[in-house]
């Protein structure tokens, strides 16, 4: 805590010196300077282990500067504009209620033993690390259609299993966090696919292109590197059974000591559901589990589908493959996922009480102290939230997007425009924001390129290498709302899942980075650049990779 004390004292006598230099600017164009909420946030997060501290002085830090420079009413717009806005936003607010009525459910379904009857029916399956984690990456890729149900649908389903077969809670993160957006990002029907597609159409029609902006999209797959990288990087680790860096070492301490968290770590969930009581008299059924698991599953889909259809302008047939992924395009899946959850949790609830497990007044109590477990990822998330808002003001991501020359090569801008996209996403937290600004000033850009005679495949990498940027930014940044709700869901450390994270992402990042850089000097087929880069990957962890099979940690092999 000292450590805390003097970098906080150092941040504050800074912020005082620097009052006097920048109390008379009021220019909402910051350079530079814009990037200090960010970054702030981020290295004192790393820094101090305090996530919540380091997200509110960050978002201070930022209100401040759009205050005058003036300390007092920074902290209160702090207070009032960002943290109060950041829940009065519809959007958010749904999400928030969300969580906490998944952690509603899965306390329902924990008081009933649901979920140890789930852990002992798939133990007699699921015998080793090696197949906890298949089953974990098979399930987060079968829940392709919305990146936040994926993380809460994977994380408390597969914890029991992989807390039993010893995998480390930085594994587990890692494992639901890679199985979220890149699985999303690639899905051809999910809650993302309508976004994109309506920030494809904008920038298109601005620059007068006619085209299917659905097969725009479609086109952009095969360039997404990132994201198709991100998920064959991780089912090679778990078919050789190796890893290297920090995250060796907590598979490591898993597997020999069966500490699944490091010592002194902070979980990302409270332990009411860990010290709920089942009671030994009842017979434990999967169902119990799976019932309200499907039910979650089913009415998400469903409800994707009938939202969507009653926000279209233009109505289509619904029923056709074209009328579901429009549908799916313009639902909003913060409103449905809420549906999702609350009906879920009353199945839960009507079959614990209808088996005369417990009584209504239990269940509800049950539910409440489930939805306990999710107070203080919310409040993370809301500081997240408004960290974001904030550095939207400051003008941090616009700063970025500019240090950009205009006179570069224009075959390595897939390249230039991962690395920004990535930065924006990282800094902000954001993937949507980033493709949102970033799209429609990079395909301008490329397209005058083509005007003159380029290569026109040039569009659509560069549109594939914004998508993969966001998400490579978001998939490692500590204050991504999926890389918390990853934390959140294995009850993992955050900054611990952060941490051992990183490099594996900045790896897949580094080989995306290189086939970008062959995507525009060379016209060739996006599947061969795909094949040199999944064997990279695979020579990467044949070389560096240590393997974490007990018996090889046991005879102390690397």
């Amino acid at each position: 805590m000292s450590k805390f004390k003097v970098i906080l004292t150092a941040l504050l006598l800074i912020l005082i010196f620097t009052l006097p230099v920048f109390a008379e600017e009021n220019s909402e164009h910051f350079g530079w300077i814009s990037i200090l909420p960010p970054a702030l946030a981020i290295i004192l997060a790393f820094v101090t282990k305090q996530v919540l501290i380091s997200l509110f002085l960050g978002t201070f830090v930022g209100a401040t500067m759009l205050n005058g420079w003036n300390p007092f009413h920074g902290f209160l717009r702090t207070l009032d504009n960002y943290l109060v806005g950041s829940l009065a936003d519809s959007w958010n607010a749904a999400i928030i209620i969300f969580l906490l009525a998944i952690g509603g459910m899965i306390g329902v379904i924990n008081k009933m033993g649901g979920t140890r009857a789930v852990a002992e029916a798939l133990g007699k399956k699921i015998n080793s690390p090696k197949s906890a984690q298949i089953y974990t990456y098979i399930l987060g890729v079968f829940v392709f259609f919305d990146d936040y149900a994926n993380t809460l649908i994977v994380g408390p389903t597969m914890r029991p299993i992989t807390d039993k077969n010893r995998i480390s809670k930085e594994k587990f993160s890692y494992i639901i966090d890679s199985a979220a957006a890149p699985v999303v990002g690639l899905a051809l029907i999910s809650t993302w696919v309508g976004y994109m597609i309506g920030v494809i159409r904008n920038v298109y029609q601005s620059l007068g292109i006619d085209a299917n902006y659905y097969g725009v999209f479609i086109k952009t797959i095969p360039y997404s590197y990132y994201c198709i990288y991100a998920l064959i990087f991780l089912l090679i680790l778990i078919l050789l059974e190796k890893d290297f860096g920090p995250m060796y070492e907590a598979e490591k301490r898993a597997r020999t000591t069966g500490k699944l968290i490091a010592d002194g770590a902070k979980p990302m969930a409270g332990d009411e559901i860990a010290r709920m009581e089942v009671r030994e008299d009842i017979e434990l059924k999967p169902s119990n589990a799976i019932i309200p698991i499907i039910t979650l599953i089913i009415i998400s889909f469903i409800g994707l589908w009938y939202n969507g259809y009653t926000l279209l302008e233009e109505k289509v047939n619904p029923f056709t493959i074209e009328g579901i992924r429009t549908c799916f395009g313009e639902a909003d899946s913060s409103i449905v996922l809420l549906w999702a959850s609350m009906i879920s949790g009353i199945v839960a609830i009507i079959m614990g009480v209808s088996q005369k497990i417990f009584t209504v007044e239990e269940a509800f109590d049950a539910w409440v102290d489930g939805a306990k477990s999710m107070v203080i990822a919310s409040m993370i998330l809301v500081l997240a939230w408004s960290l974001g808002s904030v550095t939207g003001d400051v003008g941090t991501a616009e700063f970025l997007v500019g240090i950009i020359p205009e006179n570069f090569p224009y075959a390595i801008l897939p390249l230039i425009v991962f690395i920004i996209s990535g930065i924006i996403s990282f800094a902000t937290g954001t993937s949507w924001g980033t493709m949102a600004i970033v799209i429609p000033l990079a395909v301008p850009m490329i397209y005058a390129f083509v005007e003159r005679g380029g290569d026109p495949h040039l569009m659509t990498v560069t549109l594939g290498t914004v998508l993969s940027g966001a998400i490579f930014g978001d998939h490692c940044s500590p204050i991504s709302d999926t890389t918390i709700m990853s934390s959140m869901a294995s009850e993992a450390d955050h900054l611990d899942h952060v941490r051992t994270q990183i490099p594996y992402a900045i790896t897949v990042a580094t080989v995306a980075g290189i086939s970008y850089i062959l995507a525009g000097l060379l016209s060739i087929n996006p599947i061969i650049i795909l094949l040199i880069g999944i064997a990279i990957l695979y020579g990467i962890i044949a070389i560096l990779g240590k393997s974490v099979k007990e018996e090889d940690l046991k005879k102390g092999a690397v």
